[in-house]
């Protein structure tokens, strides 16, 4: 049973919802929303305001969704492609008619610009439209035979339980890019959302109920960090499991790929960006300054692909360094709903401390502060571009 969730303080962003019933704070696993025996606090990074508490789950839990998954499997790989296609589709529309919603939900719990948190949404909702698209289109081969008394076909089969375990920057298109293609293919899904941002992978499963996902097709597991660890350990033991997909840190991926090794799991790793942005003399330079802040600025910088370091050519190294450092100075920093603001919040302390110990490292080793290297109030840090 759904768990009675209070309504949000007026002073919460989470009481301006248009459909409140979005706002889900149990887990879901089997079709029923799950309160758990205990519960963990989502908090919003901009103002450190408690936004929700949220079903805390172990490894118990974990165990009864991967066998409401495996149980729901064979009903939904027996659907055609074209059913599989309707009900994602259908989906994929409610995620777009409640794009604002679901946007507030986002820049509440993860801290984004609210403008910037829509247009997650409808990046996000972009995949579950595209695989369900493709959910009609599993097509199998005909491979040239090596003798005459052959015939080689390939066919596609889904492949079972798939688990997704998402990152807490893109609270839903990085469970929709995970989820979308196994659902597709007639795969069930156990979603295991970041503790950070547990809010918007609620709000997206109860959006892919109304749309006619079985039960046990579709379920999310919410826990804190300590709970997190041992829902991925079963994840990774357990012989239901037959794909792992994560998005995440390099350190914690090893951790999953050596822990799934003995069950010889299919494992999808996207792990940490190093990426580097370099301007050429024969740039346009506005150009590349307005991509280097895109690049590099975009989520406060918490993103994989974002610019780790610029490197400019000599011949135009002073303008380009002058220009950028002249629009980063114009960026608005602030809490995501207000008008305006192009920069939000840290997702936490940790993630301010951590900005504050590359900034003092590059200082002491020659670098020059030309814009921001201010730590302000809250989780907040000014633009800075270090010459």
């Amino acid at each position: 049973m759904d768990m009675k969730t209070s309504p949000p303080p007026s002073s919460s962003p989470l009481s301006l919802l248009k459909d409140p019933s979005l706002l889900k704070t149990d887990a879901l696993i089997n079709g029923q929303w799950l309160p758990g025996t205990a519960r963990f606090d989502v908090h919003d990074p901009a103002t450190g305001l408690k936004l929700a508490d949220v079903a805390n789950l172990g490894a118990g839990d974990t165990e009864a969704a991967l066998a409401a998954a495996n149980a729901a499997w064979p009903a939904w790989r027996h659907k055609t492609g074209k059913e599989r296609h309707a009900i994602l589709l259908k989906w994929f529309q409610l995620l777009i008619a409640n794009q604002d919603d679901l946007g507030r939900i986002m820049t509440a719990e993860q801290g984004k610009p609210f403008a910037e948190a829509k247009g997650e949404v409808a990046y996000g909702a972009s995949f579950v439209e595209w695989f369900a698209e493709e959910a009609k289109r599993v097509n199998g081969e005909t491979l040239p035979q090596f003798d005459n008394n052959r015939r080689l076909q390939v066919l596609k089969q889904p492949i079972g339980v798939c688990a997704a375990i998402t990152p807490w920057n893109f609270p839903l298109a990085m469970i929709t890019r995970k989820v979308a293609p196994a659902l597709a293919a007639g795969c069930p899904v156990v979603i295991k959302p970041a503790e950070l941002t547990p809010l918007t992978a609620l709000a997206a499963a109860e959006l892919a109920i109304r749309a006619g996902i079985p039960a046990g097709v579709l379920n999310v597991l919410t826990a804190d960090s300590e709970n997190s660890i041992a829902i991925g350990k079963v994840f990774c033991a357990s012989d239901t499991v037959r794909h792992i997909s994560f998005t995440g840190s390099t350190e914690v991926g090893r951790i999953l790929m050596a822990q799934s090794a003995p069950t010889i799991k299919k494992l999808a790793l996207e792990l940490g960006g190093n990426a580097p942005f370099i301007v050429f003399d024969d740039a346009d330079i506005d150009s590349a300054v307005d991509g280097a802040i895109a690049s590099k600025y975009r989520n406060a910088g918490q993103t994989c692909v974002c610019a780790n370091r610029i490197y400019v050519q000599d011949a135009v190294y002073d303008q380009f360094v002058d220009k950028f450092a002249a629009k980063v100075k114009t960026m608005k920093v602030g809490n995501g709903f207000e008008e305006g603001v192009v920069q939000g919040p840290l997702i936490e302390d940790s993630a301010v401390e951590k900005v504050q110990r590359h900034l003092d490292d590059a200082v002491s080793k020659g670098g020059r502060i030309v814009a921001g290297g201010r730590k302000l109030e809250g989780q907040f840090f000014e633009p800075t571009v270090v010459s």
